[in-house]
């Protein structure tokens, strides 16, 4: 993986490093491929330069021995992870009010950051924030995705949004395969909830308050109907969220019933060019058990997400996690 510039840690934050072997010198096939620190419980925020004073390896998530010299690389990793040990306030969105959100935007060169937030530390029955619009209480899994990126304006925001066709063809780092995976097989617009196919929806079509609705083709949980509805739309800000109406399975094993597979997407312009993106995704408590306990490819489908709508090619190197 290419250096990068070091990341800032605040207290009581995890932070999952994912390291290529074969790409750093210090690091063999037998040493470990990722590992998370924590910074001590009441420190001062610190820089990870390469070794951190007083820092201390919490878990390996390979059973692989672990390299002296592994701590000193862990600022060459291109992405900041935040694990699922949260406050436990959970995830807060930009909702207004001048509230800080939860997670806390990165520099445009550290975009994203996806925190995976811990159902034992915010309980069974979180209660989404208002703002969401979110009735049903708790999660089977909940990840926040926030960053910075290059935007010209709102427009273009919603053509993309739009562009329900783009989404064919959109790929994800498969930690299974090992390697770049399309995502997304098809993916249309429709007429309706169970209406016919019909071309991408325009800028116009997306306004405030509207319902749209499309057709997408997961390569491993198979066809099914979402609606996207768009709550704010104005030339600074984008907010719209999308929803299963009908079920998804993994051969014939049903996975995620109707409105258990939501994510809603907060677009803020932050400067004429630079935009401020906050997602948050979760799967319902009717999710089947099946479906949770993969993080790291919960974060490759996250990003994959990030990088189309912020218009990166979804398969550029490095993924997130490997």
């Amino acid at each position: 993986m290419a250096p990068c510039t070091a990341h800032r840690l605040t207290d009581r934050e995890t932070v999952r490093h994912y390291i290529d072997p074969g790409r750093e010198p210090n690091v063999s096939e037998e040493d470990c491929t990722r590992i998370c620190m924590r910074v001590p419980w009441g420190g001062p925020r610190s820089r990870l330069t390469g070794s951190l004073p007083g820092a201390r390896v919490e878990s390996v998530t390979k059973t692989r021995s672990f390299a002296a010299g592994a701590v000193a690389l862990i600022a060459c990793c291109t992405a900041v992870l935040l694990g699922a040990t949260a406050d436990a306030s959970g995830p807060q969105p930009p909702c207004g009010g001048g509230a800080e959100s939860i997670p806390p935007y990165p520099e445009l060169q550290h975009s994203p950051t996806i925190k995976v937030w811990d159902r034992s530390t915010l309980g069974r029955d979180w209660t989404p924030p208002a703002c969401l619009g979110w009735s049903a209480p708790g999660f089977t899994t909940l990840v926040s995705t926030v960053a910075r990126f290059h935007a010209s304006g709102a427009e273009g925001l919603l053509h993309r949004i739009g562009q329900i066709s783009g989404l064919t063809g959109v790929r994800y780092w498969s930690t299974t395969h090992h390697g770049w995976r399309t995502l997304i097989v098809s993916a249309s617009g429709l007429d309706g909830p169970k209406g016919g196919t019909r071309r991408d929806f325009t800028a116009a079509d997306l306004t405030p308050g509207s319902t749209r609705y499309f057709q997408q083709s997961d390569s491993l949980s198979g066809k099914a109907t979402y609606s996207l509805q768009v709550i704010s739309a104005s030339p600074d800000r984008v907010v719209f969220e999308t929803e299963n109406l009908t079920a998804l399975h993994y051969m014939l094993v049903p996975l995620f019933p109707p409105h258990e597979l939501q994510a809603i997407y907060f677009l803020e312009r932050e400067s004429p060019d630079i935009w401020r993106y906050y997602s948050i995704a979760r799967t319902g408590k009717g999710a089947s058990s099946l479906a949770a306990g993969h993080d790291a490819s919960t974060i490759n489908r996250t990003v994959a997400f990030f990088r189309y709508f912020a218009g990166i090619p979804t398969d550029q190197e490095p993924p997130a996690a490997r």
